[in-house]
């Protein structure tokens, strides 16, 4: 199945009859008094977007979502049309407000990969939202993936392949050069432990989307966490298969040490269900996988979000093996994808799209 989306842009035209068109999204400044829970209800409308504000300022805010200073500048994605009216948002008009026009022209694309043969990537389902072919456009990773690829190579240049045997994607499948690159992989704590497979085999792309590792807990026992001391002692959990390396990274060692309890039992259900039943003190989970077992087990009026610092930050990343004879023009490829779409907007539009289905889910 050959992909390419290149980036998409609403045609925007003067008109002599058109009224001034409202925007979507944009530029907000912090002022006095404000907090990530404040801008979140009173430009969505939604309280819990506070983790949407935090995720998409993550170079400006950093890690602690209260880091907020009068006049930092936050970039607000649109999400289901809001917010309205900000400066720099994407001008909102009505079919019948503007007059037809051509397309505007499309982005410079990145230096072309000079290959003759096809770049084949390989990835798999059932990891909603990111890749499923259920998904719209397959996942919000596989829509960053194509719609950078297509500004690297031609639609001839490229081939995404769904295999459902995640553990065969970097061995044998990369290991051997019969995939070029893989999507999407979570990146070790390489610093720390440096040698991690992944680590020590693979190059990693620059990150396609980055993502809060939340604390989800019981409302009638909720925790503090704004310094890592604050969990010393307690009881999480995380399904058995999902990676800890944030819990155990070198300025952590939760784990190593004892320092908490990691409960896994294999699945979120259980995670949720030892939560409320007092087992555990929090489930340590995505932001999405989390606020989706919230929803599909009915426990939105007992269970909350620890409004503090994240667990850890963690990006979505391509990788190429280090052994690959192209592995640089590769890495190159789909980073250079990455700087365009950026640079042109597409990048945005893409996790503003996905972000409005999503949250329209939770």
């Amino acid at each position: 199945m050959k992909r390419f989306l290149g980036a998409a842009f609403a045609a925007l035209a003067t008109s002599a009859v058109s009224a001034a068109a409202q925007s979507c999204g944009g530029v907000y400044t912090v002022a006095a008094g404000d907090s990530l829970s404040a801008i979140a209800d009173r430009h969505y409308k939604n309280v819990s977007a506070w983790t949407e504000v935090h995720r998409n300022n993550l170079s400006v805010i950093g890690e602690n979502p209260n880091a907020l200073r009068i006049g930092m500048k936050l970039r607000l994605g649109c999400i289901d049309g809001l917010p309205q009216g900000l400066e720099g948002g994407t001008p909102v008009v009505t079919e019948a407000a503007v007059a037809p026009t051509a397309a505007p022209a499309p982005a410079p694309s990145a230096p072309r990969r000079k290959l003759e043969q096809t770049i084949n990537i390989v990835t798999a389902g059932d990891f909603a939202p990111f890749t499923d072919q259920t998904l719209e456009n397959e996942g919000l990773i596989t829509d960053v993936v194509n719609t950078a690829m297509g500004q690297s190579a031609s639609s001839e240049a490229y081939r995404v392949h769904w295999v459902n045997d995640w553990s065969s994607h970097l061995d044998p499948l990369m290991s051997t050069a019969m995939m070029d690159m893989a999507f999407p992989w979570y990146k070790p704590d390489c610093e720390g432990s440096p040698d991690n497979y992944r680590c020590t085999n693979f190059h990693f792309s620059d990150p396609m989307f980055e993502m809060l590792i939340l604390l989800f807990v019981d409302k009638t026992r909720p925790i503090p966490f704004a310094q890592d001391s604050d969990i010393e002692g307690r009881t999480l959990c995380r399904p058995a298969g999902y990676f800890t390396h944030d819990l155990d990274r070198a300025d952590r060692r939760w784990i190593t040490d004892g320092k908490i309890t990691l409960e896994q039992p294999s699945t979120v259900r259980a995670c949720f269900e030892m939560l409320v039943a007092g087992e555990v003190d929090a489930v340590a989970m995505n932001e999405f996988t989390g606020r989706a077992a919230i929803k599909s087990l009915d426990l939105k009026d007992q269970v909350e979000v620890v409004q503090g610092r994240p667990v850890s930050i963690e990006g979505l990343h391509v990788l190429v093996h280090k052994e690959h004879p192209e592995a640089d023009a590769l890495l190159a490829t789909i980073n250079g994808g990455l700087d365009v779409i950026k640079a042109s907007g597409a990048y945005q539009q893409v996790i503003d799209r996905h972000m409005t289905k999503i949250w329209s889910d939770f």
